[in-house]
């Protein structure tokens, strides 16, 4: 291949790792090209799934930043490249590689950060996001309804939550005090002498 033709590939590689959201990179040994189309569809408009050269690939990763993708890069390569929700597209990718085991998922690129294929499994086995949704707002009510709770106790309760609020205050107050009581040492000292000497007085009569 011509040097400027090279050039022109990495530059295009280049271009879709940037403007992906994610990159998975994968053998597709003995699958036909009928297959190849099912899994392109798949993938969600917007993405791509393209064979590519792997040394010209290796070239592309390391301008990005994606140099760790190198050990991966060997053998028949192709690379799923993600415009959307990385979840859903790696979702695809296993139910289709269940269905045409012929398919070997490598490792890729996911939120800007290399990743190895128990990475991407991981990631097509989060929940969908009705149910993620779902569970956050159950959270969420829990910790409603617990300030409900609180909102909704006795007078008498609330009241001595206030009270241990209150005498918490008081005894944190004196440690906060202390160097104003050392700068008045003088007048602090007159004053209990005096009271002893005023109460003998008192006793002699």
């Amino acid at each position: 291949m011509p040097t400027q033709a090279k050039a022109a590939v990495i530059g295009e590689i280049t271009e879709r790792f940037q403007n992906s959201s994610a990159a998975v990179l994968t053998e597709y040994r003995g699958l036909t090209v009928a297959q190849l189309t099912q899994l392109r569809r798949s993938l969600g408009a917007g993405s791509s799934y393209a064979v590519v050269k792997n040394t010209l690939t290796k070239r592309a990763a390391d301008e990005v930043g994606f140099g760790d993708l190198a050990p991966l890069l060997n053998g028949p390569t192709a690379i799923a490249f993600i415009e959307g929700d990385p979840v859903e597209a790696a979702k695809a990718i296993r139910d289709f590689a269940r269905a045409n085991p012929l398919l070997v998922v490598k490792g890729g690129v996911v939120d800007g950060r290399t990743v190895d294929a128990s990475e991407v499994t991981r990631l097509a086995d989060v929940e969908p996001r009705e149910v993620l949704l779902a569970k956050l707002a159950g959270a969420m009510k829990g910790n409603l309804t617990k300030a409900a709770g609180l909102f909704q106790a006795p007078l008498s309760q609330v009241a001595r939550l206030a009270a241990a609020l209150q005498e918490k205050k008081a005894a944190d107050a004196p440690a906060a005090e202390a160097p104003a009581a050392d700068a008045d040492t003088a007048a602090a000292d007159t004053t209990p002498e005096t009271d002893a000497e005023t109460a003998d007085a008192a006793g002699d009569d």
